[in-house]
């Protein structure tokens, strides 16, 4: 489903695939760099870069407001400095990237003085968020990484000075605040944890937000940024119970479910009071969370008084957020039709790959995939170059739909999947897998039996059209001749592709053969 992005302008309008924002963070400042593909929506970041600028950690208090330091200030021009050289070895146009500020440059004092000379050494802008636009946009980023695009979201984000909530459906935001607490300010203005937790629950009553997102019927909460982030690794990696100490021999077994639950969240936060006492208590959690590990007693207590006051039982965790919300804005604004759930379903997809294959089984899928898309770019290409009306013979006169290609990509990721059972009939073990498991999200039940159906028969011998069950019979023509010719060309290459050394240079004038 497309987005309610406004239409291009010829201002917007761009022909570089490349997009970046800079999140400038209270605790770091974080570049993302994305390629994305404008048919399907998709983007695939390029390069992740954190320095980690701490600004708001010596600020002075004399006046009402913090006050950015001058070694804060220097520590961030450089770091802008040094994405802005990144930015420019990518020949990124200035149109398509950002810069955003959030809760420290907000609330300084200095803050104009601090964007003068920011953006006399860079020579392009800098957005100052309010805090209504930074959670509209970390819901924006959170809605590419899961497929809640239906559901009432609330999503919370803890960052150094200030913490966002939203609540947003179908793309839309229905509700956000930003309270000043965050995990920085926090750690800096209370020694004592009691006194902390009486502060905290003090502005979370006084914000009137609890009676506010009551109001909704909240179908899931998502968490997202570094503090919830590490809060989920620790809980997954058993550091509440030493777990973690012996996490090697069991990692394996010890795969990331991306949610932790209260019980499990009060767990982390009583380990962590217990080591504030301890001797060598502060030195495990340093080799745990590294650069975190000053400030990650604030952010879980923090955490652990808002699951309390909103009645949170289970929190699932982003890996997106503000940096992907802001690229999302831009690509929706820039290409027509931009599709806001595209990356969630693609990643359900990946995930669902991941799950069951081993790197090389992977590996093998990812080049199925890669070869169905060239072989789909050629159909395309060669009617392009016949098109002289209906009547050229060797145009193929069939519609290419960008959303057949999806489905294309999606049964060869998923089609070897079934092999962790044994090769005997995997073609019909995957199918049961991807029909029976609810592991495709953004897909409706026809488009999932169409993937489960191509990946039944993409082995053995394929079915006669008049034959074939379900919703494959729903495709295009152009797809069926695709899908065959992949089975035909790629499978026995998947194969016997650890002996025998592909030559993908070829495969461009396979495609222009047929």
């Amino acid at each position: 489903m497309s987005s309610s992005f406004p239409p291009p302008t010829p201002a917007t309008t761009t022909k570089s695939n490349l997009f970046a924002a800079v999140d400038m963070g209270t605790n770091s400042f974080k570049l993302l760099i994305v390629s994305t593909d404008p048919s399907s929506g998709r983007f695939l970041a390029l390069n992740r870069i954190k320095e980690p600028v701490l600004l708001g950690l010596d600020t002075t208090t004399a006046t009402a407001k913090p006050t950015i330091s001058a070694a804060s200030i220097h520590r961030a021009i450089s770091a802008l400095l040094k994405f802005q050289q990144i930015l420019h070895s990518h020949r990124l146009p200035s149109s398509n990237y950002r810069f955003v500020a959030t809760s420290a440059v907000r609330e300084a004092a200095n803050q104009t003085q601090f964007l003068d000379s920011a953006r006399e050494k860079l020579g392009h802008p800098i957005e100052t968020l309010s805090g209504i636009e930074e959670a509209s946009l970390i819901y924006l980023g959170v809605l590419q990484f899961y497929s809640v695009f239906h559901s009432t979201v609330l999503t919370i984000d803890i960052g150094g000075g200030s913490t966002e909530f939203t609540v947003g459906f179908k793309g839309k935001v229905l509700f956000s605040k930003s309270l000043k607490l965050g995990h920085i300010t926090l750690t800096q203005n209370f020694i004592q944890i009691t006194r902390m937790r009486e502060h905290i629950q003090k502005e979370i009553e006084n914000s009137g937000l609890i009676k506010e997102i009551k109001e909704f019927k909240i179908d899931v909460v998502i968490g997202s940024s570094g503090t919830i982030k590490a809060i989920e690794k620790a809980v997954c990696k058993g550091y509440a119970s030493n777990v973690d100490e012996h996490v090697g021999v069991f990692e394996e077994f010890n795969k990331r479910e991306w949610k932790f639950s209260r019980e499990e969240l009060k767990g982390l936060v009583e380990r962590l009071c217990e080591e504030e006492k301890e001797m060598g208590g502060r030195g495990r959690r340093e080799g745990f969370f590294k650069s975190r590990a000053g400030f990650i007693l604030a952010g879980t207590i923090l955490l652990d008084d808002i699951f309390e006051r909103l009645e949170i039982e289970e929190m699932e965790v982003s890996g997106y957020a503000l940096g992907e919300g802001v690229t999302t804005e831009m690509l929706g604004r820039v290409f027509q039709g931009f599709d806001l759930n595209a990356n969630a379903r693609w990643r359900s997809v990946v995930r669902l790959a991941s799950r069951f294959n081993n790197k090389k089984r992977m590996r093998a899928a990812a080049i199925c995939a890669g070869i169905a898309r060239e072989m789909f770019e050629g159909l395309r290409k060669w009617n392009e170059l016949h098109n002289n009306g209906e009547n050229d013979s060797n145009k193929v006169l069939v519609r290419l739909d960008v959303g057949d290609l999806e489905y294309l990509e999606a049964a060869c990721l998923l089609h070897n999947i079934g092999l962790c059972t044994g090769k005997k009939g995997y073609h019909k073990q995957s199918y049961r897998v991807i029909m029976n498991g609810d592991h495709l999200h953004g897909y409706n039940h026809k488009e999932v039996e169409l993937i489960a159906l191509l990946v039944r028969h993409h082995r053995k011998k394929f079915p006669k059209s008049n034959s074939l069950e379900g919703s494959i019979v729903e495709c295009s023509n152009a797809f069926l001749w695709i899908f065959r010719t992949w089975n035909l060309h790629i499978l026995l290459k998947v194969l016997n592709w650890y002996s025998v050394k592909q030559d993908t240079s070829l495969y461009p004038l396979i495609i222009c053969s047929h």
